[in-house]
């Protein structure tokens, strides 16, 4: 089964709280690829839904920030996975800023919506992660055995870099070890950080989502993972709409043509092969669907090698 855990769609780019110049700009510099349209890409459930037609299950998030204005509705995102209950997962974007109204939204993402997860991001909702406001969100998200995923994705000219850090994340996996956590893009930039938590903390996980987009910079990562031991602990995603899980899968069977003809180590293929087809849904404690028939993987390793 091929799992893709980090996904967003959104109706429009208004819903990311972007400035006029930076939806005139089409991103942020260094920050995100540009399109070759030079827009910003297509996040609707229509294109969401095509490009996840290589995978069995796709988690789709949803995120809330009063802080920088950005919200994609949980009730949104609720909606699109109500009508693919059997290929999506939903994800509910909680801002721990506010407590009541956060476990008030929790409640409501268990109980009613049906979400699998929650997201947030502590750089774009200012908060340090072990906030006692986040860390009673979290209690609560482990008791229902909903899984955190930690979107680093949200960097703007007022995100609080300083509370994205992972290593941030030791208090709250020390004090919560029943709490899965999940690292978005291995946290980068700090990958080294994100890999010492892998090795030490038994539920936290990364995904390589985004980090593909930066083929040199991904080759360091999952080699640095694999020598330290922690590369079964790497979850794949696409970061849809930015790339397609195609495009990601592909990027990643591709990673050691970067080394070809050089004395560099390469990322063994079983571990590449491991990651697109990780038991991620085992592994988060969410009840999984029957697979699909896994005639794809060898497509991918076919382009792969073109």
């Amino acid at each position: 089964m091929i799992v893709d855990c980090h996904t967003h769609i959104w109706e429009s780019p208004d819903q990311l709280g972007l400035s006029d110049k930076e939806l005139r700009d089409g991103g942020l510099r260094g920050l995100r690829p540009r399109t070759d349209s030079d827009r910003w890409p297509d996040a609707s459930m229509e294109c969401h839904f095509r490009a996840s037609e290589p995978v069995d299950k796709s988690f789709v998030l949803s995120f809330k920030s009063r802080y920088l204005g950005i919200e994609i509705p949980t009730a949104l995102v609720s909606s699109y996975v109500r009508r693919h209950p059997d290929k999506l997962i939903g994800v509910a974007g909680i801002d721990p800023t506010n407590l009541e109204e956060a476990l008030a939204e929790l409640e409501l993402a268990h109980d009613k919506l049906g979400m699998k997860a929650i997201t947030v991001s502590p750089a774009a909702q200012d908060f340090h992660p072990a906030d006692s406001r986040a860390m009673q969100v979290f209690a609560e998200a482990a008791r229902m055995g909903m899984p955190v995923l930690v979107d680093h994705g949200h960097f703007r000219v007022a995100s609080k870099m300083e509370f994205a850090r992972p290593v941030l994340l030791d208090e709250v996996a020390r004090e919560l070890p029943q709490l899965k956590l999940v690292i978005s893009h291995m946290g980068y930039p700090w990958v080294d950080e994100c890999i010492v938590l892998l090795g030490k903390h038994p539920n936290i996980y990364a995904d390589i989502s985004s980090l593909l987009h930066r083929p040199w910079q991904a080759y360091n990562a999952l080699m640095s993972a694999c020598q330290y031991g922690v590369i079964d602990k790497l979850l794949f995603g696409s970061d849809f709409p930015y790339t397609s899980a195609t495009a990601a899968i592909e990027s990643l069977y591709r990673i050691n043509q970067l080394v070809t003809g050089t004395n560099l180590p390469t990322v063994p293929r079983t571990q590449l092969a491991a990651i697109v087809e990780r038991d991620t849904l085992g592994l988060l404690g969410i009840a999984a669907a029957q697979p699909r028939p896994a005639a794809s993987q060898s497509e991918f390793l076919d382009a792969a090698d073109m």
